[in-house]
């Protein structure tokens, strides 16, 4: 069922035209009857929202399928997503929603939805939200009420998020001049206090949303700018958000690039050191560099792997009762704090880093040496979904490629359900030989899934 409506990362598509009003009103609606069940009365959901000018639109039509369903809608504004799911638990809310399609550029829109625990909402509460919209609109038709839903705006969501930051964590970022590129995103809206009332001398850059120029040439998938930015105001280095603030990426004061698997291996290092690293394990993704593994190894810690999304990701965090899981992407997650990808907090865990070392960033990362990593596409037919993996022809080459590869290398065939795709991943010491390994495995697939 899932695909339809969801992604692995919500719901996203082109604002307004793909992203209909007519949709979000709906899916207001199926919100309402999932989050909060038979509680209608006295439940209220949140909305938090980035700064796309889609927003208010996305956001109006959400407020009128939740009201018309007879549940209350809080407005938080524009905030981080993680302050989205930490209020709902804070607030003690049937759940809440973020209006933001993350890295993606202005003319994107999407809908995701956290639970009253402050956590993604479970895949079959996702399932029944999809089925009320898509095959059953008759159960959440409108229907005459004796009271509808209001809709309430909040005044204190951003200081309520940045106290617990603050807090929770309880940094002393005093001594470190730190350039910030805010995307202009969420993180617009909290960046500056953050660090500087941790202690942090800062420097913006894009923190001027105008509504269309979220994550345009900037932010975590554009970090060209801020590596020459932080060079230029001398910073001890940099940190690099998106849109909906949930993930981070740094340089060093030379402008090199520190991603999100360095920036585990740095804070689980320093946590071990500590004696923080509970269980001495991290969590990683499938699409994490096989390089992190192997500073994992060297320094006896453990690795669990979980399938590259957030909601595996975090089952796995909270099963294991670990404290540190992430992507190389910078989407990190530090669960004895936030349940959900927070990408200030992960600056603010690799500044304490910093500053507890005594040295300049460039002499704390570089610690995980990059495997050369080639990954293809190959797209196929829906109704060839699964088929490939009782393929012996398909499932015999790739065996036969990770006996060749062994503990250096590894072969990574994963299926993309949303987008009708296999996605192969081949890492190695030798980029000639895994491109080889990749483009034979790629045409199998597609000479023996083809119809």
């Amino acid at each position: 069922m899932m695909g339809r409506l969801f992604g692995k990362d919500g719901i996203k598509g082109l604002a307004v035209t793909e992203l209909t009003c007519e949709l979000a009103v709906q899916i207001g609606r199926a919100a309402a009857e999932v989050l909060a069940g038979d509680g209608h009365e006295s439940a209220k959901i949140l909305i938090g929202k980035d700064t796309r000018s889609s927003a208010d639109t996305i956001e109006a039509a959400l407020c009128a399928g939740i009201c018309s369903a007879g549940v209350d809608a809080e407005l938080l504004g524009i905030v981080p997503a993680p302050a989205a799911a930490y209020l709902a638990k804070e607030r003690e809310a049937a759940g809440s929603i973020m209006i933001t399609a993350s890295y993606r550029n202005a003319e994107f829109s999407g809908i995701r939805f956290f639970s009253s625990e402050g956590k993604r909402l479970g895949l079959s509460g996702e399932e029944e939200i999809e089925r009320l919209v898509l095959d059953a609109p008759q159960e959440i038709a409108p229907i005459p009420r004796r009271k509808y839903g209001s809709v309430i705006r909040s005044e204190s969501a951003i200081d309520e998020y940045i106290d617990y930051i603050k807090t929770d964590v309880g940094a002393d970022l005093s001594g470190i001049k730190v350039a910030i590129d805010c995307a202009n995103g969420s993180a617009c809206r909290t960046a500056r206090r953050v660090f500087t009332e941790l202690g942090a001398d800062i420097v913006l850059m894009g923190n001027r949303p105008d509504g269309t120029n979220i994550n345009k040439d900037c932010g975590c998938t554009f970090i060209e700018p801020l590596m020459e930015f932080t060079r230029s105001n001398g910073c001890s280095c940099g940190i690099a958000l998106d849109g909906s603030g949930e993930r981070c990426i740094a340089v060093d004061e030379n402008g090199r690039i520190i991603d999100g698997d360095e920036i585990i291996a740095i804070c689980a290092g320093h946590m071990k050191e500590k004696g923080l690293l509970r269980h001495n394990t991290i969590v990683t993704t499938s699409a994490n560099n096989l390089g992190l593994m192997q500073f994992a190894r060297s320094n006896d810690i453990y690795t669990v792997t979980a399938p590259a999304n957030e909601r595996s990701t975090i089952r796995k965090l909270t099963e294991g009762d670990f404290c540190i899981a992430g992507d190389p992407g910078g989407y990190i997650v530090f669960p004895d704090v936030m349940l959900t990808g927070d990408g200030q907090l992960t600056a603010v865990k690799l500044l304490e880093v910093l500053k507890d070392s005594g040295r300049p960033m460039s002499g704390i990362a570089g610690v995980v040496k990059k495997i050369p990593q080639v990954m293809l596409n190959v797209r196929i037919d829906p109704r060839d979904r699964e088929i490939w993996k009782n393929d012996r022809t398909i499932t015999r080459l790739i065996d036969e490629y990770e006996g060749i590869l062994g503990d250096d290398g590894r072969v990574i065939v994963r299926e993309i359900s949303r987008d009708s795709q296999i996605r192969i991943m081949v890492e190695g010491e030798d980029f000639t030989t895994i491109n080889a390994m990749a483009v034979r495995i790629a045409d199998t697939i597609r000479e023996r899934c083809s119809r």
